[in-house]
């Protein structure tokens, strides 16, 4: 498995553990969380390690502002690599460089690039426009508070084989129910949560 966003030595640690035995299970516990964090957020966090082309269609993905036209484009961890070109469907793209980075500064500040602010001109005015952005796709480095939240859903994850049920016993508490979502990874996940996710 690739792209997790903890270790199965960092749940050691905070299982207090060095056994081996269960490796798998904690190995699994942190793919499932990680992917799951992943989809609720309606984004991933790593980084691509080659550059790979999509293509947007400007349509229903820009923003006019006074200052130009934005297209929203999905997460760009890196500049390295960044190629936008313009075209039609089915017709050959032309690359293109009269165009910034937005946020400004966002790899810098460990935030990746979510639009591309073009002063002259449009991204295309017909239905057949598109735009092929080849591009590191991801976050420049992973959050502090998504390899928290990863650490806490991993450590649920792997104690839910010990209340199959959802319920999970305590001699000095009783019988307690395992609650559908944990507070603290919602917390620490919320702002990078995508709108409609």
């Amino acid at each position: 498995m690739a792209n997790e966003y903890t270790t199965a030595a960092t749940l050691k640690l905070a299982l207090n553990t060095s056994d081996t035995t269960r490796d798998a299970l904690l190995t699994a516990a942190i793919a499932a969380a990680s992917r799951g964090i992943d989809k609720n957020c309606g984004r991933r966090f790593w980084l691509d390690s080659s550059a790979t082309a999509r293509t947007f269609n400007p349509e229903f993905r820009t923003v006019s502002y006074d200052t130009g036209q934005l297209l929203i484009v999905d997460d760009i961890g890196s500049t390295t690599g960044l190629v936008v070109a313009t075209g039609d469907v089915g017709g050959a793209y032309t690359t293109i460089t009269d165009y910034e980075t937005w946020p400004e500064n966002a790899v810098a500040l460990g935030l990746p690039i979510t639009g591309l602010l073009r002063h002259s001109g449009t991204w295309g005015t017909t239905g057949t426009a598109r735009v092929q952005v080849t591009a590191k796709w991801g976050w420049p480095a992973v959050p502090d508070e998504i390899t928290q939240a990863t650490i806490l859903q991993a450590l649920r994850l792997y104690k839910r084989k010990d209340s199959p049920e959802g319920v999970l016993g305590s001699a000095e508490w009783g019988a307690v129910r395992v609650g559908r979502v944990d507070p603290d990874v919602y917390e620490l996940c919320k702002r990078f949560m995508l709108p409609g996710f």
